[in-house]
């Protein structure tokens, strides 16, 4: 019998790859992509329930490959509604991810790192270093382990839609720092026989890695979140290291190069810290520096928490940056704060459910 340690997890695999492994056990091609429409389907946790394989197809499965899930995640429910997952890895460490229902839609923020190597200030996550890059299987089993907990609990969804719309890479860790398996995960997550999500329902955030970012508008459709947070080197440095690698200059000349698709936006975060980059001339130095890339922009209040030396301005501040802004033509959003009182809010994710 092969240890599991030596089965392949076909989670980790992409349609093609799964291609590739059909073949390998001397079965036709096709094989593998009906592989691929069964890992996916609701409530499928055996190969004996993949009803139109071969009989002895599935035997040769059983013994050379599994399927990963998580089981039994940690879970805290805001009084906003959001909902945080903690999802224990094989070796024990933990990741979060964050289900944020909402009337119209349901977004879930993605982890792609155990830990955070890039070190923003103000960033929890950040604070607890780096860890080690996430499979592909772990990070397509957030998007799973979360659909299941809503088919198990639609009455807590507060709209019409009961199923997952959209995905931000938002969470644990960068994940342009995890290139090749985000790249693996988005594959599985768009192929119509995987998950089948539309690509402009999901957005990849980055800190400014210049060269995956060129890379990743060559190689996907998805869109692209920038966190900004400063208008100047000077600041922005003082906030995220990752600035003195590739300043605001070399940022925004990728922005402009970005190859995505036509009309599409890069969205620029920028946090207000109070007293930091929050006065009007901070806005009025934003609209001129983003002036020649197609974007949209997204306010955010600092999310205090987990002793950071940084405060949020008064919600009053925002309304006027945000005016400043729009004066100047752009798309400006606030972007409503949840699961604060979890620690689930942006910037707040450090597996503190490991302690419940």
């Amino acid at each position: 019998m092969t240890s599991e340690q030596q089965k392949t997890d076909l989670k980790n695999l992409t349609q093609d790859e799964l291609v590739e492994y059909a073949v390998s056990l001397d079965q036709p091609a096709f094989r593998g992509r009906q592989l691929l429409a069964w890992l996916y389907r609701p409530d499928i946790t055996e190969f004996s329930q993949m009803t139109d394989l071969a009989k002895e197809f599935r035997a040769i499965l059983t013994e050379n490959a599994y399927m990963s899930s998580f089981a039994d995640p940690i879970t805290e429910i805001s009084t906003d509604g959001a909902v945080k997952f903690g999802f224990r890895l094989e070796d024990g460490l933990m990741i979060e991810s964050v289900l944020i229902p909402e009337e119209d839609r349901n977004t879930l923020c993605v982890s792609s790192q155990a830990g955070c190597a890039m070190k923003c200030r103000f960033c929890l996550t950040g604070q607890m270093g780096f860890r080690r890059n996430l499979s592909r299987a772990e990070i397509v089993n957030q998007i799973c382990a979360t659909q299941n907990w809503m088919r198990a609990n639609e009455e807590r969804l507060p709209g019409p839609e009961k199923n997952l719309t959209n995905l931000v890479f938002m969470g644990m860790g960068e994940p342009l720092a995890n290139f090749d398996n985000l790249l693996a995960a988005l594959s599985i997550l768009t192929e119509q026989r995987g998950l089948d999500f539309s690509s402009r329902r999901i957005t990849v955030s980055t800190c400014g890695l210049v060269p995956q970012m060129l890379e990743l508008g060559e190689k996907t459709k998805v869109n692209l979140a920038v966190s900004l947070h400063a208008a100047d080197n000077a600041t922005r440095s003082s906030l995220m290291p990752i600035n003195d690698r590739w300043p605001i200059e070399e940022l925004l000349a990728a922005c402009k190069d970005y190859p995505g698709k036509k009309r599409q936006r890069i969205m620029f975060e920028y946090t207000l810290f109070a007293g930091i980059n929050d006065a009007d001339v901070d806005a009025r130095k934003l609209a001129v520096l983003l002036r020649e890339v197609p974007c949209k922009i997204n306010l955010l209040s600092m999310n205090e928490g987990g002793g950071l030396p940084y405060t949020s301005p008064p919600f009053e501040r925002l309304l006027r940056f945000q005016k400043i802004l729009m004066d100047a033509n752009y798309t400006v959003f606030i972007r409503k704060s949840r699961g604060a009182d979890i620690s689930a809010a942006c910037g707040l994710l450090a597996a503190k459910t490991t302690a419940v």
